[in-house]
This record gives C-alpha cells, structure tokens and sequence, in this order.
C-alpha cells in the first residue's frame, strides 16, 4: 500500500476534519466510508471512534484527530499546519482543542434537538453507514439511532437548561468568523492551520444538518463559503502572519475560549478531582451543567502543559488580557 487510508463517516466532524487536513496537505490517501463490516475486516484493537488512519507502510491503523494529525506533522515536513511562530503555535493548539471539545456540543446539540433534525440526521448516518438498506428497514434502522442519539444529549452537556448556553455560543462564533471570511483568509494568515480544521470539521457537520446550514446560510453566508471552499484546500499556497500582524479574530476566539471553554474545563478537573460525577460552572452569566468527562482532564492537563513551554511574554500578556492565561497557569 503506498496511499493512506482514511475510514470515516459523512457525519463525522472529525473525520471530516482529518480529510481536510489530508487534502490540503497533498497527501496521497483513498477515503473510505466506514461500515460495521468494515470496521469488523479491519479488526481494529483500539477505541470504536473515527476517524481511522492507515498507515501506508505497515497497514497499521490510529485514531484520534489530534494525534494522527500530530503524526502527519512528524512524517512530512512540506505544507505544516502548525504556524512558525511557537506563540502562534500554542494559539492555534488552543483553538483547535476549543472546537474539538466545546463547539463539538454545537454540533450535537443543533443535530439532535429538532425533530426535523433528528429525521434527517439519523436516515444520513444510517444511509451512509448501511449501503443498500432501504425502505421501512432503513427507517426502523434510522429510528434506532434517533432514540440512541437523543438519549445521549445529557452526557455531554445538550440539555433543556444549557440550550441557551450552546446556541448563545454558536451565533457569537459565527459572528467572530464572519470578521475575516472570505476567500483564501484563515485565522493565523492565508494558509490553514490545525486551529481552522479544528473548527472546519465541525462547522462542515453543522452546514450540513438542517437547522444550523440554514442560520449559516441566512446570517454569515461568506462563514458558510469559507467552510466550503475548506474541504479541499489543496490549492492554497499561503503565508503565516507574524505574532505582531495577529488578525482581530484571533483575539476574538480567545475571548470566547476564556468565556465558555476553559471555565468548563477547569469545572470539569475540579470535578473529577473531588469525584463528582457531574460539573456545574458558570458560563456568561448562565449556569451550565454535564457529567464529569475524563478525557477533558487530559485535554486541560496538555494545554497547560503546552504554555509550559511556550516562549514569550507577548503570548502571556495576550492570553491575560482576553481572560484565558488564569486557567492555563
């Protein structure tokens, strides 16, 4: 095999934040829409998450966004998504694990809460992850994964009560992007950077599913291009800004981050460290709850660790001023 192989699904944020990244940087790979007989050929060992990565040499098989896109940087040199600057650097790491772990419950909250959404979103998945299954047996099969799904909006925080919380949230990003939008613009200069697929997987899912493409679509049309026209970005050849030449935007989103991400994080290690199995943080003047993830201790222990390392007092004083540098330290 001399191409990766990339199993994923249409509705997978993640998988479609690694196909971007895969495309842009002129990797050979062939995508593969996963199935469960896929998943049960390639008899892989590790969690059941896509996406997938296969590796070209050895056949052997990863997961999790983050660290396959981590391992790409390794292996190739040309086309990094990672800035020059290591100030930089940290603040699209930042971004990125934002979008991976909070504009995530935008993603889930927008798919599921609407019964138009529910419909439409549970025959996508079964439609993709089931060929050839039609009629009232896809119904039946889209109906299951419908009450799956909707049952699962508590354990990560889509509830009644913080519905006001994820959707108060999802306008604000909008808004934030729609400063820089437009063609060939991205958040650390004019090349795309792990922050932007970070935040393009999941826009892609939500401009996609009914309800959230048509707020895209009617309020932030240029955001709604910009999500588009990232899906393959193989053709940009583009420039980092220098820390100095920062875009506003980029200050914007650590506002946002400092507002409702990392107060949650730190929520959520302060309740895992007590043994709570649930959190309760305030969150721009609203009270948001959700069971304790354990995986988001790891992600607020690595970003500490990240600024750790990260030189600069411009990066700090930066990271002060919009309320983030408080939770990192």
């Amino acid at each position: 095999m001399t191409r990766y192989r990339l199993y994923g699904g249409g509705g997978s944020p993640y998988s479609q934040k690694m196909r971007g990244i895969l495309h842009y940087r002129r990797l050979p790979f062939d995508w593969v829409q996963i199935t469960p007989a896929i998943r049960a050929q390639i008899k892989h060992d590790g969690p059941p998450v896509i996406p997938i990565l296969q590796l070209p040499e050895d056949g052997s098989l990863h997961v999790d966004s983050t660290p396959l896109a981590l391992m790409l940087e390794d292996r190739h040199s040309q086309r990094s998504i990672i800035p020059d600057d290591p100030a930089m650097a940290f603040l699209s790491y930042l971004i990125e694990d934002m979008a991976d772990e909070w504009v995530t419950k935008m993603m889930f909250h927008y798919r599921w809460d609407l019964e138009i959404d529910q419909q439409y979103s549970a025959r996508q998945i079964i439609s993709d992850n089931t060929p050839g299954l039609r009629g009232e047996a896809l119904a039946q099969a889209a109906e299951a994964i419908r009450q799956r799904q909707v049952g699962r909006m508590p354990l990560v925080g889509c509830t009644p009560q913080n519905k006001p919380i994820i959707e108060q949230g999802f306008h604000e990003l909008l808004a934030i992007l729609d400063t820089f939008a437009t063609r060939d613009e991205y958040l650390f200069g004019t090349r795309p950077s792990l922050a932007d697929f970070g935040l393009f997987g999941q826009l892609k899912t939500l401009a996609s599913d009914h309800t959230p493409m048509l707020i895209m679509r009617s309020t932030v049309p240029s955001v709604y291009d910009w999500v588009r026209r990232l899906e393959d970005s193989s053709g940009i050849d583009g420039q980092w800004h220098s820390f100095d030449d920062m875009r506003g935007a980029v200050g914007d989103l650590l506002r946002f981050t400092g507002r409702y991400y990392l107060p949650f994080l730190q929520a959520n290690a302060s309740a895992a460290e007590a043994g709570n199995d649930e959190l309760r943080v305030e969150l721009a003047g609203c009270t948001f709850q959700q069971p304790t993830f354990k995986y988001q201790v790891k992600c607020f222990q690595r970003l500490r660790s990240l600024l750790q390392t990260a030189p600069g007092s411009g990066l700090r004083e930066l990271l002060r001023e919009t309320g983030c540098l408080d939770y990192l330290e």
